[in-house]
């Protein structure tokens, strides 16, 4: 049997604001390709659209760097008000060189800079991750389902570098509506093998998929529509894709 995957991005979106109603705005884009939501379908919602709407915005010139953040920017040859801001973002500094501090943040991911960005972003403020990412992908996806009839799974969306590779890809920061891993261990392999460590970052693997569409830089495409898997439901949120410490060989 053919499998087929269909991924599709959404035009128009506008510049979002504090208080916008995204999933308004999402199922404009969805009348513009022509299509509604069905029943299956996974949207993937970028971060900064969700930060952005949530007000999740940092003022550097209204902070104040304490004695730690002069420290760390010091090391890392950062502004020490940014440090500050991300410091008020992490759990736990993990490593840091000039440039950059890999934290683990307060979310529980561990990360470049505690997220804060600053790129397509208006001069004189930073943007945080949402306050709860999990939240807000249950919030949109419960949006969705009043106004179509049917509820998404909806994954937010988020771009990280990886220890083992060079560049970034993205990555599930939230998730509502379905499973974050398919875990095979115990299932047979091609010769009637049990699996024994093979749990499927599932999630993350949608949300690299979009991430093809939803680019980088100014393609102004932060949401895409996945159709063509059939997963169950699920609201474990992001949490099982998040590395126990124990078994973290980084840390």
């Amino acid at each position: 049997m053919t499998r087929r995957l269909e991924l599709v991005a959404l035009p128009g979106l506008p510049m979002v604001e504090p208080g916008d109603d995204l999933a308004g705005l999402i199922s404009e884009g969805l009348e513009r390709v022509g299509t509604g939501l069905e029943a299956g379908d996974i949207l993937v919602v970028a971060q900064k659209v969700v930060s952005k709407a949530e007000g999740r915005y940092a003022f550097p010139e209204e902070t104040v760097p304490s004695p730690a953040a002069k420290r760390l920017a010091a090391l890392t040859r950062k502004d020490p008000a940014h440090v500050e801001i991300l410091l008020g973002e992490t759990a736990e500094i993990v490593r840091h060189r000039p440039g950059v501090a890999v934290v683990e943040h307060r979310l529980g991911h561990v990360m470049a800079n505690a997220g804060i960005d600053h790129s397509n972003i208006e001069a004189g403020r930073l943007l945080l991750l949402p306050s709860d990412p999990d939240a807000s992908a249950r919030a949109l996806r419960a949006a969705l389902a009043e106004r179509w009839g049917v509820a998404p799974g909806v994954i937010v969306s988020d771009s990280f570098g990886r220890a083992w590779r060079v560049g970034t890809c993205g990555v599930a920061i939230g998730v509502a509506g379905l499973p974050a891993i398919d875990d095979r261990r115990g299932e047979p392999d091609l010769f009637g093998q049990p699996l024994e460590v093979t749990i499927v970052g599932q999630a993350d693997e949608i949300a690299a998929a979009a991430s093809i569409l939803q680019g980088q830089a100014d393609e102004a495409t932060p949401v895409v529509l996945v159709r063509g898997l059939d997963l169950p439901e699920d609201d474990g949120g992001v949490g099982p894709l998040l590395r126990d410490r124990a078994t973290d060989l980084f840390r």
